[in-house]
């Protein structure tokens, strides 16, 4: 990829070699944290040099009566004017330069304009958000209404304790997996996976984890379930799925996501990571667990992708006592750490590295781990 900011703009930090170094240098990084644990490579999974990630923010930067986009400086010093991102997919390209010329053009659109935000689709429908320092009222929403079939997008306002929905506030995306179409739909203030080739690379691994397990394979057990991003595709090889999130949201879309794919087996429940354990611990009991019945469930394999700070102690001791694991991490440092418990009970049987972030050091990892026989 090829970008006029490199090395001021602080969105890509990994620039100064090719993107073929820039895997290597990663697969290493994995292989020596992993090393205790697991003594192959990594299996590597790329990603498109450019035009990969499919939700950005950026900032508005005034300068008199002109609007630019802005991102934080590589130095950390303030914001850099940008004039192009080739990193993000072409429906937001193809709309970008084309939203900031019209909000140049109108004062009611670019008056105390502070933020935009795009969520789109491979399959180019495109969320556009615009933040601002002030209440948006009937004017804006007058002004902006017509741009929706313009930049053929939905397009919302917000401003502090306002939102204000036009149209939508999702995007419908459809992704190929395991040759199947799975259908998600992402609402606006819901986390995504950002990088959609990724995403896919990530899901076939785990399923060919699961793939390779003896049948019948029992139920699933997942927590940072989010939309059901991994839920959905991995449910047609269970009896019966548990996944569990913290976020209302997110456990509102994936109820709808699970509707849309016609999936039946999967109890999506609002619970921490922590309530989790407590509640399989029967340590505690939930209203929100009443309609579900934990002992008529058999849990042979359990998902967890949580964020950097990787898991607490009570849920490894949880998943220790599962038979296989599969750990998806933002984190390596924290894989490693919680590698350090599990590798008492469990052998790390594969691993993984998918490049979520090209042009930076940011490293997403996967490991799949088989119980140890007398444990």
């Amino acid at each position: 990829m090829e970008c006029k900011h490199f090395g001021s703009c602080g969105s890509c930090s990994l620039y100064e070699i090719d993107y073929a170094s820039q895997l290597n240098q990663k697969e290493e990084k994995i292989k020596t944290l992993l090393a205790p644990y697991y003594t192959a490579s990594p299996e590597c999974f790329s990603s498109p040099e450019s035009h990969y990630r499919a939700r950005a923010e950026f900032r508005v930067w005034h300068d008199g009566d002109r609007c630019s986009y802005a991102m934080g400086s590589l130095e950390k010093k303030g914001a850099v004017t940008i004039e192009m991102c080739p990193k993000v997919i072409e429906p937001i390209e193809q709309r970008m330069w084309k939203l900031l010329d019209i909000i140049n053009s109108s004062l009611v659109l670019s008056h105390r304009l502070f933020a935009v935000e795009f969520l789109a689709t491979t399959t180019n429908e495109c969320l556009i958000t615009m933040i601002y320092h002030r209440k948006l009222d009937d004017e804006w929403s007058r002004v902006v209404t017509p741009l929706e079939q313009e930049l053929d997008s939905k397009i919302l306002g917000r401003s502090r304790k306002q939102k204000v929905i036009l149209s939508d506030e999702f995007v419908m995306e459809k992704l190929n997996i395991d040759n199947k179409i799975i259908t998600y739909k992402q609402h606006e203030s819901g986390f995504t996976q950002p990088n959609p080739v990724a995403n896919i690379s990530m899901i076939e691994w785990a399923i060919a984890r699961v793939q390779s397990i003896p049948s019948p394979r029992g139920d699933f057990l997942e927590s940072y379930c989010g939309l059901g991003n991994f839920t959905i595709p991995l449910s047609y090889y269970f009896r019966k799925v548990l996944a569990t999130e913290v976020s209302k949201r997110s456990i509102y879309s994936a109820l709808e996501n699970c509707l849309l794919n016609g999936v039946e087996n999967i109890s999506f429940v609002r619970l921490s990571s922590e309530e989790m354990t407590e509640a399989l611990n029967k340590e505690r009991e939930f209203v929100r667990l009443k309609d579900i019945d934990l002992d008529n469930y058999n849990f042979s394999t359990v998902l967890v992708d949580p964020p950097r700070m990787g898991l607490d102690e009570a849920t490894i001791n949880l998943i220790s006592t599962i038979e296989y694991i599969i750990y998806i991490s933002c984190n390596p440092q924290t894989l490693q750490r919680d590698l350090e418990t599990l590798a008492k009970t469990h052998t790390v049987v594969e691993s993984a590295l998918f490049d979520q972030f090209p042009h930076t050091y940011h490293i997403e990892s996967g490991v799949f781990l088989k119980k140890d026989k007398g444990e």
